[in-house]
């Protein structure tokens, strides 16, 4: 199947798409530019770059690129440092640059190294983190600021204890605007009667109702009615040059600071990290299982990050939290990322007012259910039957991830999933029989299809463990690799402890490529069931008035 798709072949389902990740995202780039101590619009100003110009950019269909909670430390420390934001908008840019210089070196390949057991334990674990950080919102507590997915808050209080705090300050309307919400999407498309409707997005109709549901309480005077604190609060302009005035150009001075090159390398590394493990997470969910340039997308983040640099904007990456929503709002195409940047700068621009009557509570209706999508039961049922070495990497890390922050957890998850392979390799290079006689036992070892140098330690136990005067069979008839390290180790054996323990020793099936030298001339068998019954004949007094055991 083609990885590329028509830009305009799934045009009703990409505009319904584009419009969910679009309402999802104008409060995602405000928190996230409000917790990297940003000027407000610089969220913005980002969420439309990587909309519009990535999108169109993008080696994905389906990633969607805007400012990255992964990202808000690094800001928020970076503009502290530096004293000016302008100054760092520097760092930006070359950040940037670094991105493209990647793209065009083809550093995307190291996504290729990511397990697929690590991928599914990032997504399970953002889902997670998606649930519990909408909790609050969903209930009416609104001190997190949307989009912060980092375990410890700025507040000083953690997930967990964010989610205890909210018992205490519950508001009923957000309660009530939350379940209407959810009813809402739940239901959309599948009551018959509203059949005729179904290419209106749900999540549309639940933002509708919620702000329906407000501005009713507002006119009635209910103490119930939302305030201004628990809805979108968008920068307003009174006009079109007090909009244009938002944007902020760099402090090109900055470029004479070493520590803005510093910030921008950390920025271009941590950015392009998290992208590609985007990118990977992206393709596992898309319904059409194409595969991304992750090279092209390297170029594509770079071009947006020297934009958003230039014209005042945060630092950007893929995003799976926008990704998984627009694939479970029915995007197909790059059109759908296009589209939720071009309604977030008209939007932004001629609408705010209307936006800023959006509460938080509807918006976590959507983002709850995207986040169950990302971690339903049945995926840990799917990991445990994989069997232990996919599952263990898996929960760890789904637990790393959800305690930690994204890049800390699947570094944890990476470090177990090797540990997993080399466990599996100490554990599998070969095949062991034994069969035990009185005047000796016979031992037939069958190498694996491939032995590398993580074999060694298990090889040499099993060696070191066979008992004196044994006869040894090492068969490699269906070895297609032995690495270097291996057969040095059967040279040493055969020639010192072999003797040592009165062992005799033969090499089956070794191929003329495995000779290390002429001290193993046995290393080269043209026939290998034949060569294995020669050596048993000249070794019969091991059989001779004996039954055997075999082990």
């Amino acid at each position: 199947m083609s990885n590329r798709t028509s830009l305009f072949s799934n045009l009703k389902g990409d505009f319904a798409a584009g419009l969910v990740v679009f309402l999802i995202a104008v409060p995602l780039c405000l928190g996230i530019a409000l917790a990297s101590g940003a000027p407000l619009f610089s969220g913005i100003v980002s969420g439309v770059i990587g909309g519009i110009i990535v999108g169109f950019l993008s080696g994905s269909q389906l990633s969607v690129s805007g400012p990255a909670a992964g990202l808000t430390a690094i800001v928020l420390s970076g503009i502290t440092e530096l004293g000016a934001f302008d100054i760092f908008l520097c760092s930006v840019i070359i950040a940037g640059a670094i991105q493209l210089i990647l793209g065009f070196i083809r550093a995307g390949s190291i996504a290729n190294y990511f397990p697929s057991n690590v991928i599914e334990g990032m997504l399970t674990a953002i889902g997670i983190i998606i649930i519990m950080k909408q909790i609050p919102h969903a209930l009416g507590y609104d001190k997190d600021a949307e989009g912060d997915m980092a375990f410890a808050e700025a507040s000083g209080s953690n997930t967990f204890s964010s989610i205890l705090e909210t018992l205490n300050y519950l508001e009923p309307a957000a309660i009530v605007i939350t379940l209407v919400s959810m009813g809402i999407l739940i239901l959309w498309g599948k009551i018959p009667a509203l059949a005729k409707l179904k290419m209106l997005p749900g999540a549309l109709v639940a933002v509708i109702a919620g702000v329906l549901i407000n501005e009713m309480l507002i006119m009635s005077g209910s103490s119930w009615a939302l305030a201004q604190s628990h809805l979108v609060s968008l920068p307003v302009a009174s006009s079109f040059s007090e909009f244009i005035g938002q944007f902020i150009t760099p402090d090109f001075r900055g470029l004479l600071n070493p520590q803005v090159w510093i910030l921008g390398g950390t920025i271009a590394v941590v950015a392009s990290i998290e992208t590609l493990l985007c990118i990977e997470a992206t393709d596992k969910l898309d319904p059409l299982k194409r595969y991304s340039s992750t090279n092209q997308e390297l170029k594509a983040q770079g071009v947006g990050n020297l934009l958003s640099g230039f014209l005042g904007g945060l630092p950007m990456t893929s995003v799976i939290v926008r990704s998984s929503a627009n694939i479970n709002a029915g995007g197909r195409s790059r059109l759908a990322t296009v589209i939720h940047g071009l309604l977030l700068l008209v939007c932004v621009a001629l609408i705010p007012v209307i936006l800023n009557k959006i509460p938080f509570a509807t918006l976590a209706a959507i983002l709850i259910l995207t986040g169950y999508k990302l971690a339903k039961p049945a995926i840990f049922k799917h990991m445990w039957h994989n069997g232990k070495y996919q599952f263990v990497p898996f929960i760890v890390t789904v637990v790393a991830v959800v305690l930690t922050d994204l890049l800390v957890g699947v570094g944890l998850g990476l470090i177990v999933s090797i540990l997993a392979i080399l466990r599996g390799n100490l554990k599998s290079p070969y095949f062991f029989k034994r069969k035990e006689f009185s005047s000796g036992d016979i031992i037939h070892i069958h190498l694996s299809q491939e032995v590398s140098f993580l074999n060694k330690a298990a090889i040499k136990s099993a060696l070191d463990n066979i008992p004196e005067n044994s006869y040894v069979i090492i068969d490699a008839g269906n070895t297609m690799y032995i690495d270097h390290d291996v057969l040095q180790l059967l040279k040493e054996f055969k020639e010192i402890k072999a003797e040592q323990k009165n062992i005799q020793f033969d090499l089956v099936g070794f191929k003329s490529e495995y000779r290390i030298d002429n001290t193993l001339e046995s290393f080269v068998s043209t026939d290998n069931v034949g060569g294995e019954l020669e050596m048993m004949r000249t070794h019969k007094e091991f059989l001779v008035g004996e039954t055997a055991k075999v082990k």
